[in-house]
């Protein structure tokens, strides 16, 4: 009997989480991929890349209607607003479209996953329980990540298809462009201190810089992601995804200081939207000086990401207990992420 194609629908690929999950869904050798994203991409043999706005109904409908063996969507997609309740209705709305347009067309639908993150149990807002658990009751609405998945509930029932939902911490891996970055927000602001001769000091509060937190690397959550789409187990099931150790920044900034070859000061307050603001100048001199690719500084900025992430001084942790009673048992140890991630941006030319 002839084994039934896989064919993965990535809603978000130029993202870093969805542009790590193509790169897992290709190697593993038995996908075909769409990849949906504002920009487009370059389509290969293997993967077909689709320009649309998903805020728009009609047109992501009409782009999506001729997707007919499509048998799993992974949700990935992410609209930044200025504010927490501005978020809701077009990441919302985005989800919905994409769910409405692609389910009566693709008739073998298995699985839709979706991408949640720490937010769904307060994380942003300020200190809450941790280590935090999948079972954990909601925080006071508005948060996008539960209207999405109580969408995805709603919508699943009666229906052949089945959903999960992945909630990982800050994701670490090689993207461009994108808003949530925490590697690259430490890439170059590294770089930067160096070349303008200045000693690698925490930017954040001083009691973020000994809280303890988790991160986790891209190539691990996209094997996460993909298991819990494919496991009978983990259908409508949700899931806490990390790397599987905790480390405190007052630990881990003085290694990746000697990386980038930099001495490590105190810790000092600097909202890095602010002190980087008049830096694309340097940025430019710095890609001349080394040859690197031509990237904007734009497209290697997370400043007010990273600003967020520095400015935690509290405990930012989940339990990813579940998922191993479920079957992942994949870990990476952190410190040897963050040297392979750095040396990842060096061999592509993005630091030099």
């Amino acid at each position: 009997m002839t084994k039934r194609k896989k064919v993965a629908l990535m809603v978000g690929a130029r993202g870093i989480i969805g542009s790590h999950l193509i790169d897992h869904l290709v190697e593993a050798g038995e996908w075909d991929v769409v990849g949906l994203s504002r920009r487009g991409g370059v389509s290969t043999d293997r993967v077909r890349h689709i320009a649309v706005d998903l805020l728009d109904a009609d047109q992501t409908r009409q782009k999506l209607r001729d997707l007919t063996d499509v048998t799993h969507v992974f949700y990935t997609a992410f609209q930044d607003r200025p504010t927490w309740a501005e978020l809701v209705a077009p990441n919302l709305s985005m989800l919905v479209h994409v769910v409405e347009a692609i389910e009566p067309v693709a008739k073998g639908l298995e699985h839709v996953s979706l991408m949640q993150g720490t937010k769904v149990y307060g994380a942003h807002l300020g200190p809450f329980k941790t280590p935090a658990r999948e079972s954990d009751p909601p925080h006071m609405p508005p948060e996008f990540n539960v209207d999405q998945q109580q969408f995805l509930e709603a919508r699943q029932k009666g229906q052949s298809w089945t959903w999960s939902a992945l909630r990982p911490p800050m994701v670490c891996g090689f993207a461009l462009g994108v808003p949530m970055n925490l590697a690259m927000v430490i890439a170059i602001y590294a770089t930067m201190s160096k070349e303008l001769g200045v000693p690698l000091r925490f930017p954040g509060k001083r009691g973020a810089y000994d809280n303890l937190l988790e991160v986790v690397d891209a190539g691990l959550l996209a094997r996460a992601t993909v298991w819990a789409a494919t496991d009978p187990r983990c259908a409508n099931q949700v899931f806490n995804i990390n790397n599987g150790d905790l480390f405190r920044w007052s630990e881990m900034w003085p290694k990746i200081a000697r990386f980038f070859e930099l001495e490590v000061a105190p810790p000092l307050p600097m909202p890095l939207a602010v002190v980087m603001a008049d830096k694309e100048a340097v940025w430019n001199s710095i890609v001349e000086k080394y040859g690197l690719e031509r990237h904007s500084f734009a497209e290697v900025s997370s400043w007010r990401f990273g600003d967020g992430i520095f400015s935690a001084d509290y405990d930012m942790i989940a339990d990813a207990s579940k998922a191993r009673r479920f079957g992942f048992h994949e870990f990476v140890d952190t410190e040897e992420m963050f040297t392979r991630v750095f040396t990842d941006f060096r061999r592509r030319k993005v630091i030099p």
